[in-house]
């Protein structure tokens, strides 16, 4: 994220905001109430095609009581619609096709502009009276403005170089820009960044431009001028070399060119920006004390506080936009390692009236841990759930037909067998489901995918040092 304009971050889930730890992203079988039962017992060393599990009667009621699959369409298949996400706050409009959210902390924030900036409208106009917070109202919206022109620097560059955006939001210290996908070289990367910094840069040499013929000590004049200077700070401020700063960011860049690895350049990146959000915790209150920032302060007072709040309020969004930027990256550099083709487990399979003892049987003799449903053509119709074979008990295995356990097959419960990394997540997450069926490029049945398998391996990836 960036305290005063997009960080270009893709976010997990973005409310990605600005910023929470990545959960893993693929979906959580526990939405199934028959899933939370059934004992966990998977083995990596068994279920895949290439490597199956044991056949023995013995082992059948492990067996029995694994995980069956997950997954979401194949090549050949419509991409499913993907679901409505949230939107975050109020839509204010889509500008080059990017939804704009207002989210409600901009209110608290707008409100908290609107009676500090009063407050010194009152020192400079007094004859204003209580106008002075209608204008110091609108300076809040004129400031949000040129944020926003800031964020939409960062849009039209990741447009420009082929990035998708979710969406920009308007939030409490600045905004952000939700970019999904990583530049792909450090030079992009660095124009990505820089792009936001220099429009408030030009923003800025903008109101200067306008101030110029405006008397002073007008209406005026002070909004221009205010204008003027926040702009400025905005621009220095995420200048300035630590993530999640756009400055940050550059130094990503420049680091990953100097290396060749982008990951190199997040840990620099990201532990500048803790050592810059120590910086401001210390260095910002002690600024304003000394008078080094300019104005009156009554250091005994009210103004103390508030510098010590707003600098621990500063320090923590840094700090934690750094340490997310670590763990994204992470994430990325991980995510090749998940594969359909060998996280799918091997699957048997079977008539809609075969009684679930017998399709056991075959599934443990052949090595495989997951039950097709298929027709007499051998066209897959639905999944064996394994949370509902769970529920079954041994002794009414014979009299039960696979068909009452099983979950009718969707478009989106396809997954073809080439997708991996961030691709594959995608699909998932684009149909929720426990079991999807996985298929190779000509329709030929491969396996069953698990969401429980791809989330262990998630976590397993993730935990591995970097």
């Amino acid at each position: 994220m960036d305290v005063t304009g997009g960080n270009g971050q893709p976010r997990p889930d973005e409310n990605h905001p600005a910023e929470h730890p990545p959960a893993p992203p693929t979906p959580n079988p526990a939405h199934d109430p028959e899933h939370e039962s059934a004992p966990d017992r998977h083995h990596p060393d068994q279920g895949h095609p290439d490597n199956p599990g044991p056949g023995d009667p013995a082992d059948r009621t492990e067996h029995e009581h694994r995980s069956l699959a997950h997954a979401g369409i194949a090549r050949t298949d419509p991409p499913p619609e993907r679901p409505k996400e949230p939107g975050g706050g109020i839509l204010m409009g889509r500008p080059f096709g990017v939804p704009v959210y207002v989210a409600p902390s901009w209110f608290l924030v707008a409100a908290l502009i609107t009676w500090v900036f009063g407050g010194q409208l009152d020192r400079v106009l007094p004859e204003l009276g209580a106008l002075r917070y209608l204008v110091s109202l609108f300076f809040a919206v004129a400031f949000y403005a040129s944020v926003l022109v800031h964020e939409l620097a960062h849009t039209i560059a990741a447009l420009r170089f082929k990035l998708p955006v979710r969406r920009i939001q308007l939030q409490f210290f600045g905004g952000v820009s939700e970019i999904e996908k990583e530049a792909e070289t450090p030079g992009r990367e660095f124009v990505l960044a820089f792009v936001g910094p220099l429009l408030s840069l030009v923003l800025a040499g903008l109101f200067y431009l306008a101030l110029k013929p405006v008397e002073p000590g007008t209406v005026p004049g002070v909004l221009l001028a205010g204008l003027m200077i926040s702009n400025l700070i905005v621009a220095i401020f995420n200048l300035l070399p630590g993530l999640p700063l756009d400055g940050g960011r550059m130094l990503r860049a420049v680091v990953w060119k100097i290396t060749g690895r982008p990951m190199t350049g997040t840990v620099a990146a990201a532990w500048v920006g803790r050592a810059l959000a120590v910086s401001v915790l210390i260095g910002l209150p002690l600024l304003n004390q000394s008078g080094t920032l300019g104005g009156d302060r009554d250091v005994s007072g009210m103004d103390t506080v508030t510098d010590a709040l707003l600098a621990a309020i500063l320090a923590a969004i840094i700090w934690t936009g750094a340490g997310n930027s670590l763990r994204m990256a992470r994430l990325r550099e991980h995510l090749p390692d998940l594969r359909a083709r060998t996280l799918t487990r091997r699957a048997v399979p079977v008539q809609s009236d075969t009684p679930l003892s017998e399709g056991l049987r075959r599934a443990n003799a052949a090595g495989a841990r997951a039950l097709v449903v298929v027709d007499t053509d051998g066209n897959p119709l639905s999944l064996v759930r394994e949370a509902a074979i769970v529920g079954v008990p041994e002794h009414r295995r014979p009299w039960v037909p696979v068909s009452e356990l099983a979950q009718d097959l969707t478009a989106g419960m396809r997954v073809s067998a080439e997708l991996s990394g961030e691709e594959l997540l995608d699909t998932l997450r684009a149909t929720p489901a426990t079991e999807y069926l996985v298929v190779e490029n000509t329709g030929e049945i491969y396996g069953v995918l698990s969401a429980a398998d791809v989330e262990k391996a998630f976590v397993k990836a993730m935990a591995r040092p970097t």
